[in-house]
């Protein structure tokens, strides 16, 4: 809790009285069964309702059997035991994933020598656990997730319940997967788990389940426990949210109490974090919420990684992704609903632009943008204040005592802010500031500050600083409140100026430069620059023990010393003890209105994200996103070169219709192929979570899904040659593509030979094809420019080179512009020039050369597509181009004739262009 770091010490009474974080009273002390925790619990009236599969025991679980087995599982779970009753038997119980891939089973965590296994976890614990998951977290993980699948005709319904143990928000989840349950994967990379929840059904005796089977394989680094089914239990699931969901949130029973499976995992989930918490909820305190999959789009854990969302695949601690460009936010609430927003960006348009207007405001408004800047940078972490500030510690410790002062300490700080906050909001005029600006009316705040002030000194706040914190904990609360508190503090007052009378004393003594300083692993001791001094003899005297170097200085304390830190300690103990017993009663009091912190929590990380997402435009030339059913981009950038140093990328328009929305994009290597598609991919998530983009202009459909198969990588994990992985990837996008959908394919078929990779490429080509999709397709095979010709939404694209020939030596050298043009480019053989960039030898290269021209010759000829055929293709582009005028226009009358005339001539230059060389190629003839 406290920093290491040494600090200088003032006398007992010059110390000022000042403060920390909490959690929630307990009702009469440690041992709490589930009775007196959440009330009794009732049966489910819905009688006539089957149970949640064929297997399930549910409908065996009578009220009286439940709460019977809850007192048994409370009874038994005491610090450091654990009750195996929980899991399943020892063959397959806890199944942890070796480093090898293959799962190993654990041993129960009630069986010997695995009492270690499962240690009590708390939000205040560093959990040392760390993911398997592509999209790793910035944080240290801290999220345990239950899944369960439905059995028989429900197979492929999937049910999900996670919980942030540094955040208390019961997260749901039900939704129909398909076969390669590709959503369940993607949620679960998203979530960054500390651990998954399984029923033991799911691991039968070492045949996993298919869903199984494929979340051990894509999360080989993440803890996996097997729960017995009967506690996936969707009656008592329901009882549990009925009993923790604080009022404020109740409306999501509507919402969950059909999805049986979500339930179930919900009930599994609770019941487990019970267990391993030393710790409960308390009862109306958590938020619930329910989240369908319809809600935003979907990017899968494979496309997060090709595209650096939020991890660079170079350096893992790089900044250079798509989140590190984005990230000025200033609280942890902040940067999490960032990094949660990128993964999961918005599918609706009035959300988006309600998030934008609240940017744009923030941009034109500089008052409000420094007024706003400064307030939230003074806000705690809210979501984990309110962790623990709703759990009901099972044992009463000096450290829980401690603690709670802390909490309690960081909760006035906290609300200590609100005010400012609604100063700097109060007269901004967008909807989304307004709504959070109302909600920051809510007279709770005042209230639960105003009791806090009955309690706690009113000069009492947080600081950085171990000793300055402990000061704070110390005098927190009001003197004349308890008497024996008043007592205890001043002894301790005493005991901290005979420490510094002492050491005064010594540097008396030995005529030395000593002075006071603390730390959390020390307590008091002795600090001794030597600057010009000479220690008698050139040691320290013999009574300085525990003696410590580091270049000039010194630390060390004699046994006197010693003796005073435990005498301190022990009055801080006794001060610790009684605060926390006036704490507790001011705690039961405040609690009714505890709730009002989850609106504060969610403004605060909102507000954070917008701050930051505005400030990004602060620092390059960003333009507000349109929406319409085109994607136009016009000189777009990409964000990420952007920011690295010294590089001004160059920029590219883009333009995707539904009469145009295939795009084969060709050149040579290096020149800018992957760069380019991940710069559009990118600027459409931003635009789809309310940021502006790096452009002059730019329109986007909102995309429902995003997906990319990029790079040529072995992958050994799964035994997969590169050409079974392109086809793996490909196919996952075949199964799961919709007519909204945003898809980048970056090569195709380059892992196997060259007339079967056209083969596979041309078909995958043809089923997009059908689609309304928009797809970018960049290819070395050439021979795929012929699609145009065959499909009037076919567009071919490339990246354009110019070739340079010294005068000295006639060398010939290539000249990369990065710069997109319409057409197939007209490079040959131009991994030949990259080759002779290399040290290959040049007679190599030249026999190279000669081979490919030959081949070339015998399989390219020239392929011209008849003229009805291109004037079928003026037609098709003059109707989607007056469709789209039609649907989006907002040009004035003059405007729109103007535009008119010009796509009537460009339809005429078309259809000209198409007969003239027809009538060139009869004349020949």
């Amino acid at each position: 809790m406290f920093c290491s770091s040494t600090e200088e010490v003032k006398t007992g009474s010059d110390i000022s009285k000042c403060g920390q974080t909490w959690r929630p009273s307990p009702v009469d002390g440690s041992g709490l069964n589930e009775t007196t925790s959440y009330g009794p619990l009732s049966a489910s009236s819905d009688s006539s309702r089957q149970s949640l599969d064929e297997g399930s025991t549910s409908s065996s679980h009578g009220p009286t059997q439940a709460r019977m087995a809850s007192g048994q599982f409370h009874r038994s779970l005491t610090l450091g035991r654990t009750n195996p009753s929980l899991f399943a038997s020892t063959s397959d119980s806890s199944s942890f994933r070796s480093r090898g891939g293959t799962p190993r089973l654990g041993r129960t965590p009630g069986s010997a020598g695995a009492a270690g296994s499962h240690p009590a976890r708390t939000p205040l614990t560093d959990h040392t656990a760390t993911s398997g998951s592509s999209v790793t977290a910035t944080s240290v993980a801290s999220v345990i997730v239950a899944v369960v699948e439905g059995r028989g005709l429900a197979r492929g319904e999937i049910g999900m319940a996670s919980l942030n143990l540094k955040c208390p928000e019961l997260v749901l989840s039900q939704f129909a997967d398909t076969g390669t349950y590709a959503k369940v994967i993607t949620k679960i990379h998203i979530l960054v788990p500390l651990e998954i929840l399984m029923p033991d059904t799911a691991s039968e005796k070492g045949k996993g389940t298919k869903l199984f089977n494929l979340i051990t394989e894509n999360f080989p680094g993440v803890a996996f426990t097997a729960i017995q089914r009967k506690y996936f239990n969707e009656r008592k699931g329901l009882e549990y949210i009925q009993q923790l969901c604080a009022p404020e949130f109740g409306t999501v029973l509507m919402e969950v109490q059909a999805k049986y499976y979500c339930l179930a995992a919900a009930a599994a989930l609770l019941k487990y974090l019970e267990f391993i918490q030393n710790s409960v909820y308390a009862a109306k305190s958590l938020k619930v919420t329910f989240k369908g999959s319809e809600q935003t789009a979907m990017i899968d854990s494979a496309s997060a990684t090709n595209l650096e969302l939020v991890v660079n695949n170079r350096d893992h601690r790089s900044e250079h992704t798509l989140l590190g460009v984005l990230n000025h936010t200033k609280t942890p609430g902040g940067a999490r609903r960032l990094r949660s927003n990128i993964l999961e960006p918005l599918f609706d348009v009035n959300t988006i632009n309600i998030r934008l207007d609240a940017v744009q405001e923030l941009l034109q408004d500089e008052e409000l943008f420094f007024g706003l800047k400064n307030a939230i940078g003074h806000f705690l972490d809210i979501d984990q204040l309110l962790s623990v500030l709703v759990q009901i510690p099972k044992q009463e410790t000096v450290q829980v005592a401690e603690t709670k002062i802390t909490h309690v300490i960081q909760l006035k700080h906290t609300l200590d802010m609100v005010p400012r906050l609604r100063m700097v909001l109060k007269n901004c005029n967008t909807a989304l500031l307004k709504a959070y600006s109302t909600s920051l009316e809510d007279t709770r705040f005042d209230l639960i500050l105003e009791q806090i002030k009955t309690v706690i000194n009113d000069d009492t706040t947080y600081l950085k600083g171990s000793l300055n914190m402990r000061t704070q904990k110390c005098y927190a609360v009001r003197p004349n409140i308890n008497e024996f508190l008043d007592i205890a503090r001043r002894a301790y007052t005493e005991i901290v100026d005979d420490i510094a009378g002492l050491v005064n004393q010594m540097g008396e003594k030995y005529g030395l430069p000593m002075r006071t300083s603390f730390s959390t692993a020390r307590g008091f001791f002795i600090q001794m620059k030597l600057e010009g001094v000479v220690l008698p003899e050139g040691n320290l005297p013999s009574e300085f023990i525990k003696v410590t170097k580091h270049k000039n200085n010194y630390g060390f304390t004699t046994a006197d010393l010693m003796k005073m830190n435990d005498r301190c300690d022990e009055a801080l103990r006794e001060i610790f003890h009684m605060s926390y017993v006036v704490i507790c009663q001011l705690l039961s009091t405040i609690h009714e209105h505890i709730h009002c912190l989850y609106k504060l929590s969610d403004a605060v990380s909102m507000l954070d994200m917008l701050l930051s997402l505005a400030n990004a435009c602060t620092i390059s030339d960003y333009v507000r996103p349109e929406f319409t059913d085109t994607l136009a981009i016009k000189q777009g950038r990409h964000p990420i070169l952007e920011r690295i140093a010294g590089q001004q990328p160059v920029s590219n328009n883009s333009y995707i219709s539904e009469g145009s929305n295939f795009v084969i994009i060709t050149g040579p290597n290096m020149s800018g192929k992957s760069t380019y598609l991940k710069q559009v991919a990118m600027c459409q998530i931003m635009a789809q979570i309310g940021s502006f983009v790096p452009a002059e202009y730019a329109s986007f459909r909102v995309a429902d899904q995003i997906f990319t198969r990029i790079g040529v990588d072995d992958d050994f994990e799964t035994n997969c040659s590169t050409f079974m992985l392109e086809m793996k990837e490909i196919s996952y996008i075949i199964h799961n593509v919709s007519d909204r959908s945003l898809i980048i394919i970056d090569e195709l078929g380059r892992g196997t030979s060259a007339e079967e990779g056209i083969g596979i490429c041309h078909s995958v080509c043809e089923f997009l094809l059908s689609l309304k999709a928009f797809t970018l397709f960049a290819t070395h095979f050439l021979e795929l420019c012929q699609l145009e010709s065959l499909y009037p939404n076919v567009e071919n694209q490339h990246m354009e080179v110019q070739h340079t020939r010294s005068g000295d030596t006639s060398a010939e050298s290539v000249v990369y512009t990065y710069l997109l043009n319409r057409g197939c480019s007209e490079e040959r053989h131009y991994g030949l020039r990259a080759a002779e960039m290399t040290a290959l030898p040049s007679g190599l290269i030249q026999e190279a050369k000669i081979i490919a021209s030959n081949v070339s010759q015998q399989l390219l000829a020239k392929h011209h597509s008849d003229p009805e055929t291109q004037r079928q293709r003026a037609v098709h582009h003059l109707a989607t181009r007056l469709l789209q005028a039609a649907r989006n226009s907002r040009l004035d009358p003059d405007s729109l004739r103007t535009y008119l005339k010009g796509l009537r001539k460009q339809y005429e230059a078309e259809l000209q262009a198409v007969w003239q060389p027809a009538s060139v190629d009869t004349e020949e003839e």
